[in-house]
């Protein structure tokens, strides 16, 4: 199975919108694989935002994210890439499709959650945020009724 990483941002936080946020992956059947609780320094912030670093917009970036810990997660399943950035829906909020996170939740570019956007970055920034212990590897009840894999054979 893939893994991916996601990150609730300091607006999902204040909003107390982080139980309707990992409910809505927890019902997509991903599985936590992963998750913790952390505030974020300039260092990681400008190696997690490394291709905005000379944008104009950065400095009210790192000061955003700073404004509040965030909630990492690490989440794991097949085409888990793909189906996460489905439910998180279109960076700016006001043009993401309804039924998404920032869909539904957002209306700016303080968007709730940051999502991996491919399986290489994913495994950079699951590395960048977390520690081997820090990650599980179990069973998850009812996986054979998310994939009709296990149906066959």
């Amino acid at each position: 199975m893939e893994r991916t990483l996601i990150i609730m941002k300091p607006d999902t936080l204040q909003r107390s919108l982080v139980g309707e946020i990992v409910g809505r992956f927890e019902k997509k059947g991903l599985k936590i694989a992963g998750m913790k609780m952390m505030e974020l320094d300039d260092l990681k912030l400008e190696e997690h935002y490394a291709h905005h670093k000379d944008k104009p917009f950065f400095g009210n970036l790192k000061k955003f994210m700073k404004s509040a810990p965030v909630l990492l997660m690490v989440l794991e399943g097949a085409e888990v890439v793909q189906a996460v950035r489905i439910i998180c829906g279109s960076t700016k909020g006001v043009e993401a499709d309804a039924g998404t996170i920032r869909g539904d939740l957002a209306m700016t570019n303080w968007n709730l959650v940051h999502a991996s956007d491919s399986l290489e970055t994913a495994e950079s920034e699951i590395k960048r945020f977390f520690n081997n212990d820090e990650l599980f590897s179990y069973a998850k009840l009812g996986t054979d009724m998310v994939y009709e894999s296990e149906f066959k054979g």
